[in-house]
């Protein structure tokens, strides 16, 4: 398995009321550019704090990066501040045989992260809270002329009920 671009791992023995603060450094940056699909990731810092529950440990602070992405549409590069609240929860992992047939979730076991021996990646669950923060349709101010140039059309154009947006003007010809 190949290491993370922005692993940083943390002892759970070691985590109870521990303030964290992670800054990528360029190559890192450079690393989860390339793995998210953006032009640059010029910040990516995260403050959190981490507090111990038995073997699980929470990990709840903020997200804040500088990333610059192309226009879904006209590929021009548009920078995009993220500031994303982290709340996650690190737990053992389980015994695969050990799952019910059935399974009830409730929305704290929803952004639980398992962990295997006795340490966890904070700097990955980060990463990945940057990637779930990503707009994969974002679109600039060139969008709409680009959509044009090339003959597109707009989602909403593409609706099914698109086709009755005139149907009442032309009754009232």
């Amino acid at each position: 398995m190949t290491r993370a671009e922005f692993s940083h791992s943390f002892d759970v023995r070691q985590s109870e009321g521990r303030q964290v603060r992670l800054v990528a450094n360029e190559r890192e940056r450079a690393a989860l550019a390339e793995r998210f699909a953006l032009v640059r990731v010029d910040r990516l810092e995260a403050d959190v704090l981490l507090t111990r529950k038995g073997r699980d440990v929470a990990a709840n602070g903020m997200l804040e990066a500088d990333i610059v992405q192309s226009c879904a549409v006209s590929a021009e590069d548009l920078a995009v501040q993220v500031r994303e609240p982290i709340a996650l929860r690190f737990v053992p992992a389980a015994d695969p045989g050990s799952f019910p047939e059935e399974l009830d979730l409730e929305a704290e076991d929803l952004d639980e992260i398992e962990y295997s021996g006795t340490h966890f990646d904070l700097g990955e669950a980060v990463a990945q809270t940057l990637g779930l923060a990503i707009d994969p349709y974002l679109t600039g101010p060139e969008a709409e002329a680009a959509r044009e140039a090339a003959g597109l059309s707009r989602p909403e154009d593409q609706s099914p009920f698109a086709a009755l947006k005139g149907l009442g003007k032309r009754g009232e010809s």
